[in-house]
């Protein structure tokens, strides 16, 4: 029996978590063992998982990256663990999920890697791979990755660091990645995918497989009353935007200024944030915090008349499709990897920042009323983002690899 064990973060929680689940759940159907890691974010699975080091590790690789830059280097004692799990395993493909967020030591977990005689696929969610430092950097206009990294204009951005090393984490990442010669590269996006070819990882396979939706769990519901109740929603046309973490980059402040624009005979909801960012939401805008229920996220969806993905920067943006499925158009903006989502029968493409063009989206798909869209969505969402289809695509992927 075949066995395939994945590296992240998290398990069926957040995005990459629950894109790690159905990869799992492909693999049981397929008879294969699945055995998937996690740090943090953790929800049950019906694959095998395995915990990475404990809140300590975290804390103290948090201290070494914002003090000294250390984020490759931290967390070697719960690395070293994993090392002894995987000779344990000894898995026939290993899939590599999100690998930064404080949790593991990437020297360490590279350089045994490099050593096994087995295929790596490692699915890149963002640009951290190729940066020294930043996950993404379309929002500041950096091109140094191209060359080289040096004086990062995000330092003190995701993830934090007062120590900048963007240079000296530049090569190290170049020299433990392009290290691993049984490496495939897998990108989220056709955009992604254009950029590891500007890298330094252009020698290795680079395969795009979107992610996918899970249309047993994404499809148009009904029963919303409840929750119109739970979060005093009123009965006005509805735009959503849902995030799992909300910042400047994400469009929230973006939001606030539509509100302004809006007819007032529209709500806005936004879904995902923080009791904090809650408590200092203008009025006009209400505010839920992150579920992990699917069900009521589906309801959300199905409840919205549009969903709004107003982020400057997006290696693939699952928000869209997800509104798809449940039958709700949505908008986004022309950058990064968003405009793969959308075509004409399911939404609109507003030039980046222009929150008029926005509005006026906003307007002629309300006009048109959203039953206009909604067959075309669920349709797109069911022939294009099936999970059932898109996570195939691994399968014919590791098939080949062991071959």
């Amino acid at each position: 029996m075949k066995k395939l064990l994945q590296i992240g973060i998290e398990v069926n929680s957040g995005s990459t978590g629950r894109i790690a689940e159905q990869i799992g759940v492909v693999a049981l159907t397929k008879g294969w063992q699945s055995y998937i890691t996690y740090a943090r974010g953790y929800n049950p699975s019906k694959s095998n998982t395995i915990k990475i080091g404990n809140k300590f590790n975290i804390y103290e690789h948090v201290l070494q990256t914002r003090l000294l830059g250390n984020h490759l280097k931290a967390s070697t004692r719960a690395t070293k663990q994993l090392v002894k799990i995987i000779e344990i395993i000894k898995p026939d493909i290993i899939q590599l999920q999100q690998l930064h967020g404080y949790f593991l030591n990437l020297e360490v977990l590279f350089n045994y890697l490099a050593d096994l005689c087995i295929p790596v696929v490692w699915t890149l969610h963002d640009c951290w791979a190729f940066t020294g430092h930043c996950a993404h950097f379309s929002l500041v206009n950096c091109n140094k990755w191209q060359s080289e990294c040096f004086d990062c204009p995000q330092i003190h951005k995701y993830p934090k660091s007062y120590r900048d090393k963007s240079k000296e984490n530049f090569y190290l990442k170049e020299k433990l990645f392009n290290g691993l010669p049984n490496l495939t590269i897998v990108t989220v996006s056709d955009w992604l995918n254009g950029l590891v070819k500007q890298s330094f990882l252009k020698k290795h396979h680079a395969h795009t497989i979107q992610n996918g939706v899970d249309i047993t769990k994404f499809y148009p519901r009904q029963d919303t009353d409840y929750l119109i109740k739970k979060y005093r929603i009123p009965n006005k046309k509805l735009v959503m935007g849902v995030g799992t973490i909300w910042s400047g980059s994400k469009g929230l402040y973006d939001f606030f200024q539509l509100r302004e624009l809006l007819d007032q005979s529209i709500s806005i909801v936004l879904v995902g944030l923080t009791k904090n960012q809650i408590d200092k939401l203008p009025q006009g805008i209400i505010g839920i915090e992150r579920t992990e229920s699917l069900d009521e996220l589906a309801q959300l969806y199905s409840l919205a008349d549009i969903v709004l993905s107003l982020s400057y920067q997006e290696a693939f943006g699952l928000t869209p499709i997800e509104s798809f499925a449940c039958g709700t158009p949505a908008i986004v903006y022309n950058n990064t990897a968003l405009p793969e989502l959308i075509t004409s029968e399911v939404g609109i493409i507003a030039e980046t920042g222009s929150l008029k063009q926005v509005n006026d989206a906003i307007m002629e798909i309300i006009k048109k009323g959203k039953n206009q869209y909604s067959t075309s969505c669920i349709a797109r969402a069911s022939r294009v983002f099936d999970i059932n289809v898109k996570y195939q695509q691994y399968f014919a992927l590791y098939e080949n690899l062991l071959s």
